[in-house]
């Protein structure tokens, strides 16, 4: 038996248990559930990564101390700035550790994206979001009764969820562009310069969450909910844990 077909029968008896509450929208529901759990897995992960943004951060002064000393060594600076790193176990990578979530969804997307599992029909296939199949993309509901139909306006309520998520997202990144740059890495600068290219990504750090939209879009709606739902909770985990 494989991965997916496995991850199927799980949906679909997490399902069963919630469709005494949500009825028609069970299978919605327990991909909800579910991506509520992997991030709540991973969540270790993210409150250390935080933990090595902020150390990184308390670093930055002893790190111009450090470019100031091996200007003229690069080689030499880079090594001692990964000393330090390991001296205070700060780690240049932990900020990484939350990406370990994106398997979940390659496995949702390739669920509703194939007729078969197992050489079996996809029954996952059968269950909607309303009126809107787990397994469509927007392109079906704007073919079907158009952006107002009923299907559309469900991807249009997401799309809007995620609009004030990434408004909500991007202030808070122009904030933090506005207090310093939070970014580790400029090793390669002296005191006082810019790193090539640090200001184009400044500039557009602020919008980068609207491209979710873009991916809602695409992708079938089941994996639309899970981006939804985990984009939510990166922006609720991200408020708390960089206070």
């Amino acid at each position: 038996m494989s991965v997916f077909s496995v991850f199927a029968r799980l949906v679909e008896q997490l399902a069963d248990l919630l469709q005494p509450l949500f009825h028609a929208s069970a299978a919605a529901a327990a991909i909800v559930l579910f991506t509520a759990l992997v991030r709540l897995l991973v969540h270790p992960l993210s409150r250390a990564a935080a933990r090595g943004q902020l150390a990184r951060v308390k670093l930055q002064p002893r790190i111009a101390e450090l470019r100031a000393k091996h200007a003229k060594d690069p080689k030499r600076l880079q090594q001692a700035v990964l000393e330090l790193h390991a001296e205070e176990r700060v780690s240049p990578l932990s900020g990484c550790l939350p990406m370990l979530q994106l398997p979940a969804f390659f496995l949702l997307y390739h669920l509703f994206s194939s007729s078969t599992i197992g050489g079996e029909n996809n029954g996952l296939l059968g269950h909607r979001l309303f009126a809107a199949p787990l397994g469509g993309r927007w392109a079906d509901a704007l073919g079907g009764d158009g952006v107002f139909g009923q299907a559309g306006l469900v991807y249009l309520g997401l799309f809007v969820l995620v609009a004030v998520i990434a408004t909500f997202n991007s202030l808070r990144a122009k904030r933090t562009m506005a207090a310093g740059p939070l970014a580790v890495g400029a090793v390669g600068a002296r005191d006082g310069e810019q790193v090539p290219g640090l200001g184009a990504v400044g500039k557009a750090m602020p919008f980068m969450s609207f491209f979710t939209l873009v991916t809602v879009a695409v992708v079938p709606l089941a994996a639309a909910l899970y981006v939804v739902t985990s984009t939510a909770w990166t922006a609720v985990e991200r408020a708390a844990l960089y206070r």
